[in-house]
Order: C-alpha cells, then sequence, then structure tokens
C-alpha cells in the first residue's frame, strides 16, 4: 500500500506534541501493512461514502481514504478534531 497526505494532514501533524508524532508515524506503518490492524481499531465513518478512522492512542484519531492500492491521509489530532469534527 502506497501512503500520502493531504495538505490539511501534514499541517495537523506538524501541530501535533513530539510523543503523539511518534504514535503516528507507528499507526501509519500498521496501517501500511495490514488496514485493520487490531490495535488502530478501524472502521469505516458513519455517513462518508469512502472515508475511514484509525485510532493513534486513545485520545487521537485519523481520517483516511482508500484508492485502490493507495491510503490517502486526511486529517489527524484529538478525537473529535481528528475525525473532522471540529
Amino acid at each position: 500500500m502506497k501512503i500520502t497526505t493531504t495538505s490539511k494532514f501534514k499541517k495537523a501533524y506538524d501541530r501535533l506534541p513530539q510523543t503523539i508524532k511518534k504514535k503516528v508515524k507507528k499507526a501509519v506503518n500498521f496501517l501500511q501493512q495490514d488496514l485493520f490492524y487490531p490495535s488502530l481499531y478501524t472502521k469505516k465513518m458513519e455517513g462518508r461514502t469512502n472515508t475511514w478512522e484509525a485510532r493513534v492512542d486513545r485520545l487521537y484519531r485519523m481520517t483516511f481514504e482508500k484508492d485502490q492500492d493507495t491510503i490517502i491521509l486526511r486529517t489527524v489530532g484529538p478525537h473529535d478534531e481528528g475525525l473532522g469534527k471540529k
């Protein structure tokens, strides 16, 4: 799987604390290996056609879209912000 990011993801990632950035990198590696890696708790977002969410840790989430063999990382942040709700 290829990984690409949106500018929104890059900006949100840059604002994260260093400890969370390390967790995001780890979660992205798991996502690249296995979309449904157990610790990611990957699930499709309600009301969205092709948008998924994955857990970075207990408080942080990231969203992505899957397009054939590419994962497009959309946003990342604290739970509601990371899911694009704020």
